[in-house]
């Protein structure tokens, strides 16, 4: 077959079909109709030439271009659409799905940018991966709080604080009205602040707020590592009686993140995923994959909850792409739990109304320098955090909030307030 004989323009995809939206920008004088068909051969039986060894029971297995929308004028540009036969995939084999849909096709001499937009996944593959354990439902229900955002917050400095201080400052935190302390995406097991020693100490403070405040609270260590390291690491956490892992999924890998996840059947731990490197592979808007399909995979292979983007901190993804990243979380998916949304980075109290018409209430709404950049410190700081969102859950501008709520304005006035994104 040649490349062109991937083509269909009149193929209908079947419920069976794995099929993908790619952007694709043709090099040079390379026709988009050829460039598409190389990526669908590539990327299933064919190669960039004919060979003797095809047998005719082979074809049936082609990958077909049933869609080229034109981008633009000059010919060069297109969002295509392929399907996929579902016997090209193992079920249940992450990596194999993507090394053939995502792999060599990225660098072929006919495509100068290509960009995996999304994947429509079809059921015989979804109910071959685990899913969450919890989802979003079983988040709320361990935490116990079902009427409004999750706050959570992310121990600062992420380098450098011994296990003593680290803890102290996860203490303030939870006290100031936190439900949430994680690490961060770095920190692991360090010379100064090694896994099981901050294991420990920070559940000891998680233990004595909890008493304090007569609230439930949570703590996500990071047990990134090496994969029979990090399941270790999570036997260790569930037997200190937490709740919670924190993982970062891209660079542990799909294969360490299906393994964790099946190991975590007996375990029974809520998994937040961090996406500590994604915008290597998405941040491009014409070449990589699509944090979109990153959260497809992420709640495939059984994570609770994941880092989706702000739209209005620090991150850089737009609020059409943060919706896209969140559909893909809560979307039906053949029966598979719905994962709970991480809104993180660069956000501070008063950002909150704003996050608020992005998410509403299902969303973990996690500040950093946010709450530990407060001027009174970190327990103020998380006392804004949580004035914040009771304002905003309440329908109460939170200028108006501030004038009784001390906390909430010195951040207003160090921060300002944002109404939308």
């Amino acid at each position: 077959m040649k490349y062109e004989d991937y083509v269909d323009l009149s193929y209908k995809p079947k419920k069976s079909d794995l099929i993908c939206h790619f952007y694709l920008d043709v090099r040079g004088r390379e026709r988009i109709e050829r460039a598409a068909g190389a990526v669908a051969a590539e990327s299933s039986i064919g190669t960039w030439t004919e060979v003797t060894t095809v047998k005719r029971y082979v074809l049936k297995n082609a990958a077909k271009v049933f869609s080229i929308e034109p981008v633009g004028r000059l010919g060069r540009r297109a969002n295509i659409k392929i399907a996929y036969p579902i016997e090209l995939f193992e079920p249940g084999n992450m990596p194999n799905i993507l090394s053939s849909i995502a792999g060599n096709v990225f660098g072929m001499k006919e495509v100068l940018h290509l960009r995996l937009n999304d994947i429509i996944f079809p059921e015989k593959i979804v109910k071959s991966f685990p899913g969450p354990l919890f989802g979003l439902d079983g988040v709320r229900k361990v935490i116990g709080v079902y009427d409004r955002p999750l706050l959570g917050t992310i121990v600062k400095p992420k380098l450098g604080l011994n296990t003593k201080d680290h803890a102290k400052v996860a203490y303030e935190a939870w006290i100031g009205g936190c439900d949430i302390v994680k690490d961060d995406e770095n920190l692991s097991s360090q010379s100064f602040n090694k896994f099981e020693k901050r294991l420990k100490e920070t559940l000891k403070m998680k233990r004595k707020a909890e008493k304090e405040t007569g609230e439930k609270k949570v703590y996500m260590i990071n047990v990134t590592a090496e994969t029979k390291e990090m399941l270790r690491r999570a036997k260790l956490v569930a037997e200190s009686g937490n709740e919670y892992l924190m993982v970062d999924v891209i660079t542990t890998g799909w294969s360490a993140l299906h393994t964790l996840r099946n190991e975590n059947k007996n375990l029974k731990l809520v998994m937040h995923a961090h996406r500590a490197g994604h915008a290597a592979l998405d941040k491009v808007p014409i070449h990589g994959i699509s944090m979109k399909v990153l959260a497809r995979i992420v709640r495939l292979l059984g994570c609770d909850q994941l880092h989706i983007g702000t739209a209005v901190g620090k991150m850089f993804e737009t609020k059409e792409e943060v919706l896209a990243n969140r559909e893909a979380l809560l979307c039906d998916f053949y029966g598979m739990k719905k994962a709970m949304p991480v809104s993180s980075g660069g956000l501070h109290p008063g950002m909150v109304p704003a996050l608020w018409k992005i998410f509403g209430k299902d969303v973990v709404i996690q500040m950093g320098g946010g709450i530990h950049g407060h001027p009174k410190g970190t327990r103020k700081g998380a006392m804004a955090a949580r004035q914040a969102i009771e304002a905003t859950v309440k329908g109460i501008s939170l200028r108006k909030y501030a004038e009784t709520h001390p906390e909430l304005k010195e951040a207003i006035k160090r921060w300002g307030v944002i109404i939308r994104a």
